[in-house]
């Protein structure tokens, strides 16, 4: 079944969703802008193979709300969007990401873009000869992005342990790292130089070899990657990986990691809750990035990884405590609180447009 874009966009307040198409590059794309109540709307590039239009479609909406509540508990001037690009074999990915630049730059400011799966450096370089609106991965930009999440993950993780246990106390603990990508890897340095025992799967053979002989991580087979018994399992990779099949095959007691969107659907988050498992949500735990982004493009400041790891840590903790006191799944108190501040925000944002009268020069 499609989806019902209009119904989609009322029901889950969404501002606007573009469907892209360039001739020269044969690009096809979407984007989704779901909030910019509180500030600009923030949210990167993800290049896939997606299945159909439909899919895409299904996941530029459930990714650029996210950002939206990622920015709001993050407590930055902004809002939350996405673009999503249809990978195919005709793509001229250049010319392509030249033609968005254009588009971006056209926004005025109300979208800022960067990373994401499938855009690394060379792909915003061409973004960035176009538009003043993405982030810049050299010196003149905000600083490497993939460190800031990977600390606000590691302060999730240790908020986590901290009210399971009242210590980290990584020497003793065991966690399972799902993917070797750039947060992956880098999640899984942090806790090895902390004395953790890792666990890894990565899919690229090649990657996990180099990664694990870097680290001295004992590697799992991905099809079993479930399956051990860990204080934490950390999904670095893509979102959508806990569901009816993967949650039975769990035996760790924390969820925690980079990913987004780990749950296939919200109530997956209800019964990692009802199996005594503590789930940070993703959006609190992998915001630093994004903390690090919108706050060098709103303010020009560049914020360093150890005050973003305080800030994420931070946040995690309270959504956590708030969960543990009302005996509720920590995604659910995620997303009340986040749709409490949006709320805010757009009421303010209602107050200042009444404020006086407004004048137009015909």
């Amino acid at each position: 079944m499609g989806v019902h874009i209009l119904d989609a966009m009322s029901r889950e307040g969404f501002e606007e969703v573009v469907a892209l198409h360039d001739r020269r590059s044969n690009l096809r794309a979407f984007l989704a802008v779901h909030d910019t109540s509180r500030g600009p709307a923030f949210g990167g590039i993800r290049r896939w193979t997606y299945y159909d239009e439909d899919q895409a479609l299904r996941d530029v909406l459930r990714l650029s709300r996210a950002m939206t509540y990622k920015a709001a508990l993050a407590e930055l001037d902004a809002g939350g969007a996405k673009l999503v690009i249809l990978d195919r074999p005709d793509l001229d990915v250049d010319e392509g990401y030249r033609f968005l630049g254009d588009f971006v730059e056209r926004l005025g400011g109300r979208f800022y873009t960067g990373p994401d799966v499938g855009t690394g450096a060379t792909e915003l370089a061409c973004l960035t000869e176009r538009t003043r609106f993405a982030t810049d991965p050299g010196p003149n930009g905000p600083g490497k992005l993939a460190e800031a999440t990977v600390a606000g993950v590691v302060a999730g993780m240790e908020a986590a342990l901290e009210l399971l246990d009242g210590a980290v106390d990584w020497p003793r603990r065991t966690v399972v790292v799902q993917g070797l990508g750039e947060v992956g890897a880098g999640v899984a340095r942090r806790l090895v130089a902390a004395g953790a025992k890792v666990l890894a799967a990565e899919l690229d053979a090649e990657r996990a070899e180099a990664v694990a002989a870097d680290l001295e991580l004992e590697l799992l087979d991905p099809s079993c990657e479930y399956d051990p018994t860990c204080d934490v399992f950390a999904p670095c990779a893509l979102g959508g990986i806990l569901h009816d099949l993967t949650l039975t095959r769990l035996h760790c007691r924390v969820v925690a990691g980079g990913a987004n969107n780990v749950l296939a659907r919200p109530l997956h988050g209800d019964r990692l809750h009802e199996r005594g498992i503590l789930y940070v949500p993703d959006f609190v735990i992998n915001a630093g990035a994004l903390i690090r982004g919108a706050t060098f493009h709103l303010t020009g400041a560049r914020e360093s990884v150890d005050s973003i790891g305080r800030r994420v840590g931070r946040v995690a903790g309270e959504i956590l405590r708030l969960a543990a006191e009302e005996g509720a799944p920590p995604a659910r108190i995620a997303v009340r609180e986040a749709e409490r501040r949006i709320d805010a925000g757009r009421d303010s944002s209602r107050d200042a447009h009444r404020g006086g009268p407004h004048l137009i020069d015909r």
